[in-house]
């Protein structure tokens, strides 16, 4: 899948996700998916989650193996490891469920206490506790932090420094972001 001892190669076409911003009384939150061919946007998908639901991996898998660029992509980012709030993506599961690595990237560490204190109030919590738990500690590589499925910390560093061209976040990660506020508020705002 990707996982080769010793393999150093970064993968160049890839899939970003991000969520796009949502009120706070919305059922479905989007999701903005940029597909890379190098440093060439080849496509965009776009697709929803429930709000603080459970359905994240699954939206995500279903988005991408229904799409054009399937076969296309040779690795998934993903911009954080949770979605319309707190919708968490299991990345081994997608992993498995894609037949693709998936490198979950983030600017900073998160704050573990404050994110456990939150998912006391939300349904299912202690479930969705339990996946980034198996997800595994953020890991400090290229200027961000990740969680890796299926692929080595340095094809994860390898893949962030290829794609980051304009600062540490991969250009994948970026564009999805500003694409994501694009379409909901029809123009991008802030930084990505």
């Amino acid at each position: 899948m990707g996982h080769r001892a010793g393999d150093t190669r970064a993968f160049k076409n890839v899939i970003g996700i991000d969520d796009g911003p949502f009120p706070r009384d919305a059922e479905r939150c989007p999701l903005t998916a940029v597909v890379y061919a190098a440093a060439r946007l080849d496509g965009l998908l776009t697709g929803t989650v429930g709000r603080d639901g459970d359905d994240a991996t699954a939206c995500i898998s279903e988005l991408i193996v229904t799409s054009r660029f399937q076969k296309h992509a040779r690795a998934v980012l993903l911009s954080g490891i949770t979605f319309g709030g707190f919708n968490v993506v299991d990345p081994h599961a997608l992993s498995e469920l894609l037949g693709k690595p998936v490198l979950v990237v983030a600017r900073k560490a998160p704050d573990l206490v404050a994110i456990e204190r939150a998912l006391g109030h939300i349904r299912n919590g202690d479930q969705k506790w339990a996946i980034i738990e198996r997800a595994g500690e953020m890991e400090p590589t290229a200027g961000v932090y990740v969680q890796r499925a299926g692929l080595t910390l340095e094809q994860a560093r390898a893949t962030v420094a290829f794609h980051a061209q304009h600062g540490a976040l991969p250009e994948p990660l970026r564009v999805a972001h500003l694409l994501g506020a694009g379409i909901a508020f029809g123009h991008s705002h802030g930084s990505a």
